[in-house]
């Protein structure tokens, strides 16, 4: 993990764990994410970014989501060491990582309170989640990222089984986290069905949801962004952040 700091005096206790796309084939740390993450470190969080394996080195599921839960659980026990608060530590995705994200903040568990490891006793749980065009569907061709499914799938018998349990929709507990979604209307590579079909689960969960699919725009729009309809994603994103406690 990397971790970016914010200046001390902006400093708010509230982490995010950032998880980059690329399809489970590759990690992309691009410039567009970067500025995201900047946007959050000015905002005053602490952000961790996590490299997770992947199936472009041969790390099919379960190993990205093992990462991804391992962090969490590493961020909420180190907490007080980096002055953090346990109980606002948030995931983040995009693309591939917002699946990802949604698998985090949906099939976490309390910890194993039998564990020797101080890590493994901490809950998995995320306290809110973030998901920008985030892949949702595994089994649905008209949304399905197929290299995403391909990379995180893997190869073997039964794909289709394994592709439907990781499906984002199919398992939401009714105490996940808040989760907040953006989708641009142009999206191809994770059109924004994606983003309904999440959020409809969310809400039959009972799960408090906020959802922006806007009328235009590309996958992976993120910033900088010209579009002043797409940018729009940040006060609103901040208001949302606000309103659950994570920004004060």
């Amino acid at each position: 993990m990397e971790i970016i700091n914010p200046a001390p005096s902006s400093a708010t206790g509230a982490t995010i764990l950032f998880l980059p796309g690329g399809g489970y084939s590759m990690i992309s740390f691009n410039a567009e994410r970067r500025a995201m993450v900047d946007w959050f470190v000015a905002r005053g969080a602490t952000v961790f970014v996590l490299r997770y394996r992947h199936g472009g080195d041969g790390h099919f599921h379960p190993a990205p989501s093992e990462d991804a839960f391992r962090a969490v659980r590493w961020i909420r026990t180190h907490a007080g060491e980096y002055g953090l608060d346990p109980s606002r530590i948030g995931v983040v995705g995009a693309s591939a990582g917002g699946h990802l994200a949604a698998y985090v903040s949906t099939r976490f568990d309390r910890g194993d309170t039998t564990s020797a490891d101080p890590v493994e006793r901490a809950s998995g749980r995320p306290d809110f989640a973030v998901l920008f065009y985030p892949v949702i569907s595994l089994t649905d061709p008209s949304l399905t990222h197929a290299g995403s499914r391909t990379h995180l799938v893997g190869p073997g018998p039964d794909t289709d089984r394994l592709a439907e349990e990781l499906s984002a929709e199919t398992h939401v507990p009714p105490d996940a986290p808040p989760t907040f979604l953006v989708y641009g209307g142009d999206d191809t590579t994770t059109p924004p069905g994606n983003g309904a079909l999440y959020y409809l689960a969310l809400r039959k969960a009972g799960i408090k949801a906020e959802a922006h699919l806007f009328e235009t725009g590309p996958h992976a729009f993120g910033l900088p962004t010209r579009d002043p309809a797409l940018s729009a994603w940040q006060p609103l994103l901040d208001t949302w952040l606000v309103r659950h406690g994570v920004f004060r």
